[in-house]
């Protein structure tokens, strides 16, 4: 039977559902996971040389290689199994041993992935984190000294997740190796593949809010560009209205600061873009963990909420500004327009008015003219005439200087006639 034929994107949209599913663990175990981030903005991130360093580490470790192109990997890298994934502006790797250390978050569980690969790393770390896997123990007395003595106890956040299946307990605090500490302690009996949601939710949390907080670092830079331009532009603002300064010159003076306003809302879209679009994916994963108080602890949400959320707002505040100063800036060039385009209307009558005296004089000018042209015409003319008639005045017995004088006022009024007709037909 014939098919319909599919798009050519349906299986690769339908895979994309399924590319990063959630590791299987079993408690007790360890994980270790770094998030790596070129210092450049992602549409110019070296997606090769990512690809080239994962290939180092599974070749020390003798594993199978990635299909090409491919953003995400799932193998064995000795006793510990690489989850590997590439997102649009970072690379993650987590790796996933067996069993606990004798000594809680010991720095030797992170050397799955050895130091000089890391060093050599085409990019910085942005996220590291340990996380140990316990089994509940049945005093909760004991856990509470785990956490006392693992945690700093003014930023621990602690929490029933998932139906009371796990308890997740972490500080947000760098220890001195540089990773930062989580601890699940898991019910007897809960699935690995639950273990393995909750420990790829914390991870995302700490690395989203890390990415998130890119743009925090970006807005106090900002802020110190907005703090010089926004005198500036009060400044013209508040000037409109006065004369201290032509309208050209404040247009143009506005026009540059209009740019540069611009030039930094292009310059940051991206980083505010992408930190709204973190911060959403912190608060989702924080969300879909369902947390329940514990004896009177905050929550990772009371956390976020109170050491979080003024940062997310610092960067909306900044959003906002940059946003309100463009706007202005743009309604000051527009009042600035109609003030110039007023001035220029005032130039352009007043020019049309001096046109007008000009051209009036011009004709009065032209009158002048025509009337000495009429005695010039006329002087001519009689000369001329006087000539024709000089035989007939012998006849009538009239001399020369006669005949001139009965010939001027005919001349001159016949030349008057003629001029006059022909200025009101060009008329």
């Amino acid at each position: 039977m014939t098919q319909i034929p599919d798009h050519p994107l349906r299986y690769a949209l339908v895979n994309e559902l399924h590319a990063r599913p959630f590791p299987i663990l079993q408690a007790p175990c360890t994980a270790a996971y770094v998030a790596i981030k070129e210092p450049v903005d992602a549409a110019n991130r070296d997606r090769a040389a990512d690809r080239a360093h994962l290939l180092a580490l599974l070749d020390r470790y003798g594993s199978a290689h990635p299909q090409p192109g491919a953003t995400h990997f799932s193998g064995p890298i000795g006793r510990a199994e690489l989850k590997w994934e590439s997102h649009t502006e970072f690379v993650a790797y987590s790796g996933f041993s067996p069993g606990l250390s004798d000594r809680p978050f010991d720095p030797i569980e992170a050397e799955v992935f050895p130091e000089d690969w890391l060093v050599a790393a085409p990019g910085r770390r942005l996220a590291s984190v340990l996380i140990r896997v316990e089994l509940l123990p049945d005093d909760m007395a004991l856990v509470g000294q785990k956490l006392d003595s693992w945690f700093v106890a003014e930023s621990l956040a602690v929490a029933w997740v998932l139906d009371r299946s796990a308890m997740v307990a972490g500080d947000f605090r760098i220890d001195p190796a540089g990773h930062l500490r989580f601890a699940v302690f898991v019910r007897p009996g809960t699935g690995a593949r639950r273990v393995g949601r909750i420990v790829q939710r914390l991870c995302e949390v700490e690395t989203y809010r890390a990415m998130s907080m890119l743009g925090l670092m970006r807005t106090r830079d900002l802020s110190e560009r907005l703090n010089a331009l926004d005198p500036k532009l009060s400044a013209l603002v508040s000037g409109l209205d006065g004369q201290a300064q032509s309208a050209e010159a404040a247009l143009h003076d506005l026009l540059a600061i209009s740019a540069e306003l611009e030039s930094l809302a292009v310059r940051y879209s991206f980083r505010f873009g992408a930190t709204a679009a973190y911060e959403a994916i912190v608060n989702q994963r924080i969300d879909v963990l369902r947390e329940e108080r514990l004896e009177g602890r905050q929550t990772f949400a009371e956390f976020m909420m109170r050491r979080y959320d003024p940062a997310m707002r610092t960067v909306k505040s900044a959003e906002a500004r940059l946003k309100t100063m463009a706007e202005r800036a743009q309604r000051a060039a527009e009042l600035l327009r109609t003030r110039v385009d007023v001035e220029r209307s005032a130039q352009n009558q007043r020019l049309l008015e001096s046109m007008d005296r000009r051209a009036d004089m011009q004709l009065r000018l032209q009158h002048t003219v025509e009337g000495l042209s009429v005695v010039a015409i006329s002087y001519y003319a009689v000369s001329l005439a006087a000539y024709a008639t000089y035989p007939l005045a012998k006849l009538a017995h009239l001399s020369k200087e006669m005949l001139t004088a009965l010939l001027v006022l005919p001349v001159i009024g016949g030349v008057w006639l003629m001029i006059r007709r022909i200025r009101k037909a060009m008329h």
